[in-house]
């Protein structure tokens, strides 16, 4: 079964967040978090057979990446070589994913995993994307493939490498943020490695997060906390003090133990992802991550590209009752091309940590 889309209005939202699908998403991220509570990144975990066969998956979408080079070009908006590396991913999910997915669930899987890695058209990237990639793992889970023995291994192995996938792409395709949050948001593009980060230091005896301030610390912890990692990449991209290029970071550091800013985030996760209909509206359902909401139609739901407001040319498909649809956002450069303008584009894949920018 392919995935269609379900949420249309401000009433489907609504009806979602109330019905079992949404209960099972986030009762399937909670469990993850819990599940790394006080693990560290660099701890021996154990890994079953799934586990090693979707660490094989990411570094063979990594190795794509690799292979299809950024064209030379003066724009620092994202590199239209992303859609050809699209093109050949969608080409192999479904071959790579049959090696240990039902063949009847590879199509649906397949589609989960594909929209995990941003949008064809706008070349952007952004929290809808990620969601995906946590539903991918939903479906892996319920087709009982992954078990709860796994989540451990599937947070700090598997999603930590989807992480680092996505740090390529970004670097080589200069993908943008989607819906235009950016500096608003946790980075401008993940939220969930901050979440299950802040899980991983609810334990910690002596760690606050106020220590995201402290260049030394980051330093030392990042190869142990994905938070402190996350924390430093940002401040790799953006010159200036964290309070300018990254508010929200900087309000959450406030708080008294990471425990609070856990809970919170999980919240967070169910208020600005789940719970917005700009991102709602592009996500897909089918018969493993199951809800009956809006109709629509024809092509659009089946995920047709994208809005008609200039970043796509398609039936309108953006929530009944905006103004102006607001589920792309108006294009804005990510700060890893800001970073890199000037300097001659290369045929390779980019290194993160390239040289930071000024915030403004």
């Amino acid at each position: 079964m392919i995935p269609v889309r379900q949420i249309l209005t401000p009433e489907d939202l609504d009806q979602f967040l109330k019905s079992p699908a949404c209960s099972e998403i986030v009762g399937f991220l909670n469990a993850l978090n819990e599940s790394v509570i006080g693990v560290k990144t660099t701890d021996t975990i154990e890994e079953s057979a799934i586990i090693q066969q979707l660490m094989q998956l990411l570094e063979s979408i990594k190795q794509t990446n690799t292979d299809v080079k950024p064209f030379e070009t003066n724009s620092r908006f994202g590199n239209p070589a992303f859609r050809d590396f699209y093109d050949k991913c969608e080409e192999m999910l479904p071959v790579w994913l049959a090696e240990f997915v039902p063949a009847e669930h590879v199509e649906e899987v397949s589609k989960y995993a594909q929209d995990s890695f941003g949008n064809r058209r706008r070349i952007d990237y952004g929290t809808g994307h990620e969601l995906n990639f946590l539903i991918f793992l939903l479906c892996l889970h319920k087709l009982a493939l992954v078990t709860a023995d796994d989540f451990k291994a599937l947070v700090i192995h598997v999603f930590f490498k989807y992480v680092e996938v996505m740090r390529s792409l970004q670097m080589s395709y200069w993908l943008e943020p989607a819906g235009s949050h950016g500096v608003w948001g946790l980075d401008d593009y993940q939220f969930l490695p901050f979440l299950f980060g802040a899980g991983q230091l609810r334990t910690h005896k002596h760690l606050r997060p106020k220590s995201i301030h402290n260049p030394e610390v980051l330093d030392e912890f990042s190869k142990d906390y994905i938070y402190f990692e996350c924390v430093r990449f940002v401040n790799s991209i953006k010159t200036g003090s964290i309070r300018w290029h990254s508010p929200m970071l900087d309000d959450i550091s406030s708080a008294k133990s990471w425990e609070k800013v856990n809970l919170g985030m999980v919240k967070m996760f169910r208020a600005e992802v789940i719970g917005k209909l700009p991102i709602m509206q592009h996500f897909m359902f089918g018969s493993l991550v199951s809800f009956s909401g809006g109709n629509i139609s024809g092509v659009a739901a089946h995920g047709a590209e994208d809005c008609d407001h200039g970043c796509g040319g398609h039936t309108p498909v953006y929530a009944f009752g905006q103004e102006f649809p607001d589920c792309c956002g108006i294009k804005v450069p990510s700060a890893i091309a800001a970073s890199q303008a000037g300097n001659e584009v290369s045929t390779e894949p980019r290194n993160a940590f390239t040289r930071p920018i000024p915030f403004d």
